[in-house]
């Protein structure tokens, strides 16, 4: 029985500690089969989330980057009507050479320009490329964008339906859980955890069945089967780590030996009453 010390402090006893642990165990056990119950959604509408958040992203950049092309086309543009207004002066001033080293220079000039003319148009077809390029990547990052809207709508529309059914029964699972924690030892409420975090289903603490480990169905010896029953101190199964009680602690009821030969017995008698008419007959 629980002892309160000086301190005000309340002490419990080591089969008290071991029965809220296994009170403990049995919420937690509870909350993740609900949280089972919504399986993977979560996971999944967080995935939908990010990958819209990059969606965006990228259609936010590539948006950018056609502006940057279409401004650059814009350039080039502006100085392919430039070079051709050069060229047009120059050529005028053909007609009233006065040399033909004035008449070199100003057909080289003309060549000038035409070349620039040539390589703005080349890039501008360049551009024009990468634009359409571009605009076809943001269409289809647009269109991937409102699927996976589509798609988080209704992942989010079942995971609130899920939710709202288990809620309250999650909330009040939560609470017990929270105010059995205060009746557990701090050092031995940590161990629990840590045991219940690295174990693969979620049990940190487990009853003995039939001379094993609940939880990792190892062989138990008699004498520590007899020190799990005795209840004077923590036991943990030396091959999984987890900590062992007794079934009568755990709540289970275990048919004794009377009961399982009575069993036995009934069951022979049973099979022998629809083996013998057949037999009988068989005389016949």
């Amino acid at each position: 029985m629980a002892k309160k010390k000086e301190t005000g402090v309340v002490d419990f006893t080591v089969e008290e500690k071991l029965k809220n642990l296994y009170q403990l165990q049995t919420l937690l056990s509870e909350m993740d089969k609900i949280r089972i119950l919504r399986g993977e959604l979560p996971l999944e509408v967080e995935d939908l989330e990010n990958e819209i958040v990059g969606l965006k992203t990228r259609i936010q950049n590539t948006e950018e980057e056609v502006s940057a092309i279409r401004q650059r086309i814009n350039e080039l543009k502006t100085k392919i009507d430039l070079a051709t207004q050069k060229r047009n002066e120059y050529q005028k001033n053909l007609d009233n050479v006065r040399n033909n080293r004035e008449y070199d220079m100003l057909n080289k000039e003309i060549e000038f320009q035409n070349l620039e003319i040539e390589l703005s148009q080349k890039r501008i077809r360049e551009a024009q490329y990468a634009e359409a390029q571009k605009t076809e990547l943001m269409r289809q990052s647009q269109q991937l964008m409102d699927e996976r809207v589509q798609d988080l709508e209704v992942k989010k529309d079942e995971l609130d339906e899920i939710v709202a059914e288990t809620k309250a029964e999650e909330e009040n699972l939560r609470e017990k859980a929270k105010n059995l924690e205060m009746n557990i030892e701090t050092r031995l409420l940590e161990a629990f955890k840590r045991i219940r975090k690295n174990s693969r289903n979620g049990l940190g603490i487990v009853y003995v069945q039939r001379d094993s480990c609940g939880g990792c169905f190892a062989k138990i010896p008699p004498q520590r089967q007899l020190d799990v029953c005795m209840r004077k101190k923590v036991i943990v199964c030396e091959y999984c780590g987890r900590i062992l009680v007794d079934p009568e602690l755990a709540g289970v009821k275990v048919e004794s030996a009377a009961e399982k030969d009575g069993k036995r017995k009934r069951a022979s008698r049973r099979i022998k009453s629809e083996t013998t008419p057949e037999s009988a007959n068989d005389g016949e």
